[in-house]
């Protein structure tokens, strides 16, 4: 699966330590053994390298650090904390990573990524994203969220047609709105049922309407379909030139068509253009 990630269409990879592995001490120091030597042997070319440690509430957390940082800081761009709670767990792994790298050169500083998988996480989530220098995302975990919550799912990142509503739409808003705030990306949980490719499209589009920056995949087929949802089509993309040309031509509020058009506007289209020039084509 990590030599099939280095061809693949997607801007990141994740190579996972926690709900990938057997929660077994003898299974997880084999896995990062495996995960070092794939580290040390793949080329992911211009990709994020990411790994998933284990929780910070777990004994294999530390582990996972003391394995990774000395070995392969130079191989990996971040590293993905999952079931982050609390800023204070934040802070135990900033400040770790920090006493690691300050016994050794590192050529940059290692990010982390913070996934919101429980009703505390999203209750402290703005503490959060506040709590480190290091962080770059958060993103949300609908398995584990559900589990926490008590809701009846069997399947991650489910729809439920009983309840009259978007059962998400709290918490990606949430987590979305905390990260913006705080200049991190926002990510989206994965859909774990492969071959529903209607329900990825829709968990893809909501999450994109709502300003997320991208959608977790969990298997290749789904690359597509995610990619197709963050990125805009040419018809926005002839929108937004043309707001911008409108705006520079008379400045101020001006009339376009049937509708006025103003410096709100102008924000918006640039925002637009940069997500193109982000995710499209290079």
């Amino acid at each position: 699966m990590a030599q099939k990630a280095t061809t693949l269409d997607a801007a990141e990879v994740i190579l996972d330590l926690e709900d990938a592995v057997p929660d077994d001490p003898a299974e997880k120091e084999r896995a990062r053994g495996l995960l070092v030597e794939s580290l040390r042997e793949l080329d992911f070319g211009g990709r994020t390298v990411a790994v998933r440690i284990n929780g910070v509430g777990s004994s294999h957390a530390v582990r996972d650090v003391l394995a990774l940082v000395p070995a392969v800081a130079d191989r990996i761009s971040c590293l993905v904390v999952p079931k982050v709670s609390s800023a204070a767990q934040v802070n135990f792994i900033d400040h770790l990573l920090s006493a690691l790298e300050a016994e050794g050169p590192v050529s940059r500083p290692l990010g982390i990524e913070l996934q919101i998988e429980d009703p505390s996480g999203l209750e402290s989530v703005a503490e959060i994203a506040a709590a480190s220098p290091r962080t770059e995302a958060l993103i949300f975990g609908p398995g584990d969220f559900a589990a926490a919550m008590g809701m009846p799912q069997l399947t991650i990142g489910q729809e439920t047609a009983a309840y009259p509503g978007d059962i998400w739409h709290y918490a990606l808003f949430r987590i979305a709105v905390a990260a913006k705030a705080h200049g991190l990306q926002a990510i989206d949980g994965p859909c774990s049922d492969i071959a529903d490719s209607a329900l990825l499209e829709r968990s893809s589009q909501r999450a994109a309407q709502l300003g997320y920056d991208g959608k977790w995949v969990i298997h290749p087929s789904q690359l597509e379909a995610v990619n197709r949802a963050f990125t805009p089509d040419a018809e926005q993309i002839r929108r937004a030139e043309q707001i911008l040309a409108a705006l520079n031509d008379r400045g101020g509020a001006s009339r376009m068509g049937e509708e006025m058009v103003d410096e709100a506007h102008g924000r918006m289209a640039r925002e637009v253009l940069l997500r193109a020039q982000r995710l499209g084509p290079e």
